[in-house]
């Protein structure tokens, strides 16, 4: 039989001695308690501990942490809507294959951060056995698993995200910078052996995604100012086109050489301003099918001809861009803004390589500077 001993504390008998309850309300007024306290002491502290909480508005309900991480993936994932489509699309099957079985049935409040890391850890390096996935496969689950856990925070379910801060974890291996840039020559053979020779020339010369041409519009192109305002994005997935924002939400615009303006001007004859300029005007172009579609045909034809020819990808065309604009005086800045890359360290970073001749030119000018001002002349009185 219960007793109170104190005030909001009973006493009760248990085969392994006296125990206490702590009784208190929630901030909404509802009246709960906390069973199982061994000494008095200890159930005094603990209400202490809630009323401040409650006073500071740190206080979390016990009973929300018994969530479940599967029932807090709906609303999650529904939120995620608003993603790029080929973003989007990836986050049913990292929760559906990785996620899910480990996680699914897991009270939010009982998961620990070294659970986390073992996990995530487990997947790269498993046991005997068992396939091992990439470190992308694995950091993109445990990006599902920190962004439901990130809702359990704001919600007031737990106090902190185990599943964020976590140390070590895999890294994706850095892409190795063997790119093929196809030269002027190459590029406009290319594009003349091709069934599509003015979209080969317009990836080659401006560097838009393909997605970014495959959506480009009549409105959207400005022959007088030779320029080619991106806005839209078509991208497949799954076997579908989706239309969304540029990738990095970079809307911008994009130079175009003169000599490609009576090429696109051809390319939109006879269609309207929200036509598309590529293909029939309405129906989105998809890649090209790698190994078997009309830009590895194109390339097939040549490499018969000139075996040393270049095999390259649509996206390659976007790289080539990047290299023809850099031989011509590009500075850094000015090609993330026409890539739309997001920050121009992210432009440096990818295309490092083709500035190593910058850095050349650097030294180069500091010898003829020091030899300007005879530099020479002046140390050799300051050793003598």
């Amino acid at each position: 039989m219960a007793k109170t001993t104190h005030p909001g504390i009973d006493s009760y008998d248990t085969a392994a001695g006296v125990r206490y309850r702590a009784r208190y309300r929630k901030p909404n007024g509802k009246q709960t308690d906390k069973r199982g306290f061994k000494t008095l002491r200890d159930a005094r502290l603990f209400l202490s501990s809630v009323q401040v909480k409650k006073a500071t508005g740190e206080y979390l309900d016990p009973s929300l942490a018994r969530t479940t991480v599967g029932e807090l993936y709906p609303a999650w994932h529904s939120g995620k809507r608003s993603l790029k489509p080929s973003a989007f699309a990836l986050l049913e099957p990292a929760w559906r294959l990785h996620v899910e079985p480990i996680w699914g049935t897991r009270e939010v409040g009982g998961i620990l951060p070294t659970e986390v890391k073992t996990w995530v850890s487990g997947m790269v390096t498993p046991p005997p056995g068992t396939k091992s996935k990439s470190a992308s496969v694995a950091l993109r689950a445990l990006g599902v698993l920190a962004g439901i856990l990130d809702g359990a925070v704001e919600d007031r379910r737990i106090p902190r995200n185990p599943a964020r801060g976590l140390k070590n974890l895999p890294r994706k291996p850095k892409k190795k910078p063997g790119r093929v840039y196809l030269s002027h020559d190459e590029l406009h053979t290319l594009a003349a052996e091709s069934s599509r020779p003015v979209l080969v020339l317009t990836l080659g010369y401006t560097g838009v995604r393909w997605g970014e041409a495959a959506a480009l519009r009549v409105r959207n192109v400005n022959l007088l100012r030779r320029r080619l305002h991106i806005e839209e994005n078509a991208v497949q997935v799954e076997g579908r086109i989706r239309v969304g924002a540029p990738k990095t939400w970079q809307i911008r615009s994009v130079p175009f050489p003169k000599f490609l303006a009576p090429m696109l001007k051809e390319a939109m004859k006879g269609k309207g301003p929200d036509d598309l300029v590529f293909g029939d005007g309405v129906n989105h172009l998809k890649p090209p099918r790698f190994g078997s579609g009309w830009l590895d045909n194109a390339i097939t034809r040549l490499q018969e001809k000139s075996p040393h020819f270049p095999r390259i990808t649509a996206h390659d065309l976007r790289h080539t861009a990047a290299s023809l604009a850099v031989a011509a005086g590009a500075n850094v800045k000015a090609l993330q803004r026409m890539l739309g890359h997001e920050s121009a360290s992210i432009t440096l970073d990818t295309y490092a390589d083709l500035f190593d001749d910058d850095l050349d030119a650097v030294a180069v000018s500091l010898e003829k500077a020091a030899k300007k001002q005879s530099v020479g002349k002046a140390w050799a009185q300051l050793v003598a």
